[in-house]
């Protein structure tokens, strides 16, 4: 009688550019199957940040690469960075970065610009540079601890034509993990199914696969929708859903 195969076969979402392939890559050398299924595409809307801000926050590597693209160079402002991947990208492009939050979420971002006992800022100008699809989490924040607030929508994000291989599978039962990177990823899933008419049957897939989530606004969006999410990371980076979620998946496969 053979032994079953612990290798898992895990679904990963992210935009369809180097960024799946490295995806894809490192959960490759975790030891898993990855099913690269690009659920973001990125539409530039060709509008910079606003010049007369006090700080200005950038909350992804999409966003640090267009402006740079375009020219666009600090004024003095303090230059936030949701993380460390936006941080690296920022400095990447020749980017100061001043500030990055000890959690990498946009309620850790507001945390750290609000400070405690001395807000930040207060009565600054904080400009929020970022995709058509961004949390409320940041702006709400930032208004209740008294900034002005004005956010510039750098990109949109969209579902790319084809998109959806991994519903297919899940459907199936041939989905042993999958990793949503954001809430958006969630939504174009579920849009993806539906198209084939595979919703009901691409959830009921997921809820005997270990589902992860980058961070609690993700795993509440998939909740709300009837994913249950089995790893949510301390840490709000993709190397952290793939080490957890993999060693999840493949101790659940060894069971």
């Amino acid at each position: 009688m053979s032994e079953t195969p612990t290798t898992p076969t895990v679904a990963v979402f992210r935009p369809d550019d180097d960024r799946l392939e490295r995806a894809a890559a490192l959960l490759a050398d975790l030891g898993a199957e990855p099913v690269a299924d690009p659920m973001l595409a990125v539409k530039p809307t060709g509008e910079l940040p606003r010049t007369d801000a006090d700080y200005v926050v950038f909350t992804s590597k999409t966003g640090a690469e267009l402006v740079a693209e375009a020219g666009w160079e600090p004024r003095g402002e303090t230059v936030c960075a949701i993380g460390p991947a936006t941080a690296e990208a920022l400095r990447d492009e020749g980017y100061p970065v001043d500030l990055v939050p000890e959690e990498f979420t946009s309620s850790g971002l507001v945390a750290a610009l609000a400070g405690t006992a001395e807000p930040r800022v207060d009565g600054a100008r904080v400009e929020v540079a970022r995709s058509d699809h961004g949390s409320r989490v940041l702006l709400e924040g930032l208004d209740d601890a008294g900034a002005y607030v004005h956010e510039t929508v750098l990109y949109r994000l969209v579902r790319p034509d084809g998109s959806g291989t991994s519903t297919e599978l899940a459907a199936e039962g041939g989905l042993d993990a999958a990793c949503f990177t954001s809430s958006l990823t969630v939504e174009h899933f579920l849009e993806a199914a539906a198209e084939r008419g595979i919703r009901e049957a691409a959830v009921a897939g997921l809820a005997d696969a270990t589902v992860g989530a980058i961070g609690e606004p993700t795993a509440t969006t998939a909740a709300e929708r009837g994913i249950d999410v089995t790893v949510v990371p301390d840490e709000a980076t993709f190397d952290a859903l793939a080490r957890e979620t993999v060693a999840a998946a493949t101790a659940t496969r060894e069971e």
